[in-house]
This record gives structure tokens, C-alpha cells and sequence, in this order.
């Protein structure tokens, strides 16, 4: 009977934790300096995934990333970049490997993220939507 109740307690517990995945929205964000108003999905993934390092205004982008561990960092990178942390990693060792381009720089929390985006025009990041305020621009939004 303990078993079952266990069983049971951990299915809610994943279902809570899948639900919060599904439904949770990130914010890609920018300076309010910055004159960057939209990006695409592309455009942002492409920045952070290295295959270009300038922002559509032509400056080059300063991006700031949230640990693996973030559960922003799996639904930007999957929502938007179409890939799983796995492959996020192996893309970055083979282009820091060649010197082709550096990783966007880690921050630990959207806290630090939103301080590092509000005091550069150039820098890019994200976070959940839900952490968002006047401090940083929305320039996309991922679900």
C-alpha cells in the first residue's frame, strides 16, 4: 500500500514538473537602449547557438545564457534552437575547439542575466517571461 501511495506521489510530482515545462514562456531580452525592436526564433538561436555574433542593428552581440540546469535554458534552446541540451554542449566544444566563436557568457540566475542585458546595448539573454520587468526590452517570445 506505501508503494502505491509513493508511486503515485512521484507521478504527481513529474506531471507537476512537465506542466510547468509545457506552460512556462521565455522572454528573449535586450537593453531598453538597444535599438533592436523583434527578433526570430532564427535570429535568436542563431546568436546563440554561434552561427552569427551580431544582432540585426549590426552590433555584436554580447549574450549572456542561463545554466543547464535552468528550466528557461530547455525551453529556449529546444522551442527555439530545436535542440536538446546534449546537443546545445556538443555544438559549443566543436566551435570553442576550432576557435570559430566563443560560448555565450553563463550567468546563474535571471537575476543576473536582467542586470548584465539592462547595462549593455549590445547584450542579449533570456528568461522566463515571468521575470521580466522595465529594467529589460522583450524582443521575443518563446512558449
Amino acid at each position: 500500500m506505501k508503494f502505491t501511495h509513493v508511486l503515485r506521489g512521484l507521478t504527481a510530482a513529474c506531471l507537476m514538473v512537465a506542466a510547468n515545462v509545457a506552460f512556462a514562456q521565455v522572454a528573449v531580452i535586450v537593453s531598453p537602449k538597444s535599438s533592436v525592436t523583434s527578433l526570430t526564433s532564427d535570429q535568436a538561436a542563431a546568436i546563440f547557438m554561434g552561427k552569427t555574433n551580431t544582432l540585426p542593428n549590426g552590433s555584436v552581440a554580447q549574450a549572456a545564457d542561463l545554466p543547464e540546469s535552468s528550466n528557461a535554458h530547455e525551453i529556449f534552446y529546444s522551442k527555439a534552437a530545436g535542440k536538446t541540451s546534449a546537443q546545445v554542449k556538443a555544438t559549443w566544444a566543436r566551435l570553442t575547439f576550432s576557435g570559430k566563436a566563443t560560448p555565450p557568457r553563463e550567468l546563474g540566475s535571471a537575476a543576473e542575466v536582467k542586470k548584465f542585458v539592462a547595462g549593455n546595448p549590445d547584450a542579449i539573454g533570456y528568461i522566463e517571461k515571468s521575470a521580466v520587468d522595465g529594467s529589460v526590452k522583450v524582443v521575443l517570445t518563446v512558449e
